[in-house]
């Protein structure tokens, strides 16, 4: 697809810019930089995209899609490079060129799953990045358990890496936030591996309500002063309570992850902070554990980020699904809460747009019976995909 030696020129695209969609025309990339676009027909020479759109590498900043990776099976460890580089592709061919690869940051006694492996994760994709393994440009998302005794020597363990983008303040303990209703999240323990019994899980719970009596607050505050030492954006995580959003005002957080009520996503709005949502919700048409529907946060303007969470496809199929969805969404917008308003979000002002300049992170997406397929993928001027 190149045009000359040091240029590439696609023509006969629709091509999304951050504020509106040229429905005929072309773009140039050199030297790993968007070079220029307009409308109509491209430069003699250029690539033929049949039509197809031509959009900034999605972003994602929340995805714990890594550990199905890495532990495929119930108490089955994979080779952690492999299943870095195995689920790299995976992001890749579903059009995500920035990703925040969400580690766990806390141990639990009696679980056998990837808590307390976050610096073995982190250490596979710092190797299969050094050894051009990967296609996509990664970062790392410190997802921190703030009643579990070890999460605060962990996460200084880690702080320190230059890859660390965001952290994440959480709270799973039974009967708030996301698991208001502790029957959910036994349903959510009894689904997962083997499965876990009625007295297995009182145990469990019973030892996490322990834990953040003892420790939830003292962690709480020396996470939060971590991150703004080190100057990592914070994100809370299943707001619920006009209470969450004060506690998430005062720790200056800068994205709210997956709020559960209307009432909570309000106030967050109302005091600056982005809203970020799952995109399989807005693909499923609603919460698989019950609690706000996306779309309904759309149509009330407060949804300003999307992510895969656990399925990497369901991010570029949730963009293009909103504007079907929500008709004041038009493509553009929806598509930013894809790429530039999560660029933005973690300090990553080199993408995540279509602009001269920028950093050629690019894909074309066909669309054909409303599924989308990513045709091409480029990381900075080169194809990966």
């Amino acid at each position: 697809m190149t045009s000359t030696r040091s240029e590439t020129v696609i023509g006969n695209a629709r091509i999304v810019l951050a504020d509106r969609v040229i429905e005929r025309g072309w773009i140039a990339f050199a030297d790993g930089r968007v070079a220029g676009y307009g409308e109509s027909n491209a430069p003699a020479g250029s690539a033929d995209a049949g039509g197809d759109l031509i959009m900034p590498g999605l972003i994602e900043l929340h995805t714990d899609h890594l550990e199905a990776h890495y532990v495929p099976r119930p108490k089955v460890f994979w080779d952690p490079i492999a299943a870095v580089v195995s689920y790299d592709g995976q992001l890749a061919t579903s059009g995500i060129t920035t990703v925040l690869d969400s580690l766990r940051v806390w141990r639990e006694d009696g679980t056998e799953e990837v808590d307390g492996r976050a610096g073995i994760l982190a250490e596979a994709i710092a190797a299969a990045r050094d050894a051009n393994l990967l296609r996509s440009d990664h970062f790392l998302h410190l997802r921190c358990e703030i009643p579990m005794p070890s999460v605060v020597e962990e996460a200084k363990e880690l702080i320190g890496r230059p890859d660390v983008r965001l952290m994440s303040l959480m709270d799973h303990t039974p009967g708030q936030r996301q698991f208001r209703n502790e029957a959910n999240l036994r349903d959510y323990y009894r689904g997962k591996g083997p499965g876990m019994t009625d007295a297995e899980l009182d145990i469990l719970f019973e030892r996490r309500f322990v834990y953040q009596k003892a420790h939830a607050a003292s962690n709480m505050r020396e996470i939060v002063a971590l991150a703004h030492q080190y100057e990592i954006p914070l994100a809370s995580h299943d707001d619920t309570t006009d209470e969450n959003v004060t506690d998430a005002i005062r720790d200056r957080v800068s994205v709210a992850e997956f709020p559960t009520t209307m009432e909570a996503a309000r106030g967050l709005h109302q005091a600056g902070i982005g809203i970020l949502m799952g995109a399989p919700n807005v693909v499923r048409g609603g919460s698989h554990s019950g609690n706000i529907a996306a779309v309904d946060l759309a149509r009330e303007g407060l949804l300003d980020i999307l992510s895969s969470d656990y399925i990497p496809s369901s991010l570029l199929m949730a963009a293009l699904q909103l504007p079907q969805r929500v008709p004041a969404i038009d493509l553009a917008s929806a598509i930013r809460t894809v790429t530039k308003t999560p660029a933005e979000a973690v300090g990553l002002a080199d993408r995540g747009e279509i602009a001269i300049g920028k950093r050629a992170d690019l894909i074309r997406v066909h669309v054909a019976r409303d599924v989308p397929v990513v045709r091409n993928v480029w990381r900075e001027g080169h194809r990966v995909a």
